[in-house]
């Protein structure tokens, strides 16, 4: 820790600087990912907007959720390749905050999709008859409309209030900027910003937790009652949105174990590795997730493919 505050403008990303012996590799490898994420989401994202068919709740969320995960990914791959390729080991304070704010929001609309997405799974298991009227399209837009704003605001207090701190230490131990990793080189008592963050995150994934739990376990009780094929076709679309839910909590582990760890005298890469996994999994296999599993949109994805390769 330095002393006195830090008046510079730029902070060290240590990742940057323990991946630089494997600069191309790293650079490729990345490049590589980014390209893969972006040609999947893309995929999903532009055969729900272009088949009408597809313009109902289950795949408008479906396809919110891939825009989600494209926008975390956009947060932290350009600036990463950009680093790689120069050997550049830096990131501005402004650039580190605003990375941070990009990641927090695509994490945090993450968690209410998924929400709205077991909400909608239940309504059509459990209400069949009143889900025309209660769950529509424009429900389902002004439901991701209105908890992108919460969102916003929730993160946007979080991050003004990382911006206050007076900080004293200029090198970030992984290859991106959290708001974590902007507390850690505060030179004073951050209790209050952490007790606000971890209220209001675990507050919000509990929540989450528990009205997709809620949700799941009406709509299995509800297969055990009604027709064996209208039971399997329930739980398959239960099954794939849990699996994927699954993997995003897996990667916030990972986050959450990280900062656990901070202090532990393990290797960086260990550091980078639990860190990145929650960024490039989710937007990496959810598409293929949904792709694959979800009979309709996968028929439209074959199609779609099909037409660029005439």
């Amino acid at each position: 820790m330095e002393s006195g505050f830090n008046l510079s403008t730029n902070f060290i990303l240590l990742g940057l600087v323990e991946m630089e012996r494997l600069n191309y590799l790293f650079s490729t490898i990345s490049l590589v990912m980014y390209l893969f994420i972006l040609l999947c989401n893309l995929i999903v994202v532009l055969v729900v907007l272009g088949n009408e068919s597809l313009h109902q709740p289950m795949y408008i969320l479906i396809a919110n959720l891939v825009m989600n995960g494209l926008f975390g990914s956009s947060a932290f791959f350009p600036k990463l390749l950009v680093d790689l390729f120069s050997s550049s080991v830096m990131i501005s304070r402004t650039g580190c905050f605003i990375q941070a704010f990009c990641l927090m929001i695509a994490a945090y609309c993450q968690i209410s999709t998924f929400t709205i997405m077991a909400c909608d799974t239940y309504v059509a298991v459990c209400h069949p008859l009143r889900y025309g009227t209660l769950m529509t399209s424009a429900v389902a837009l002004n439901l991701i409309i209105g908890s992108f704003f919460f969102n916003l605001t929730l993160v946007l207090i979080i991050v003004l209030l990382a911006a206050r701190l007076p900080l004293c230490g200029s090198t970030i131990n992984s290859i991106f900027c959290d708001n974590m990793s902007i507390f850690i080189l505060s030179c004073v008592d951050t209790s209050v910003n952490k007790l606000y963050g971890s209220i209001i995150f675990v507050s919000y994934l509990t929540s989450a937790i528990f009205i997709i739990g809620f949700s799941y376990i009406q709509i299995f009780l509800v297969c055990l009652k009604v027709s064996e094929d209208a039971g399997k076709k329930a739980i398959h679309t239960v099954v794939t949105h849990l699996l994927n839910f699954s993997i995003f909590l897996i990667g916030g582990l990972f986050i959450f174990i990280r900062y656990r760890m901070e202090n532990a005298r393990i290797p960086l890469y260990v550091h980078i590795l639990l860190s990145v996994t929650a960024i490039v999994c989710p937007p990496m296999l959810t598409p293929l997730i949904y792709g694959i599993r979800t009979k309709a949109l996968k028929i439209k994805m074959v199609c779609h493919l099909q037409k660029i390769y005439q």
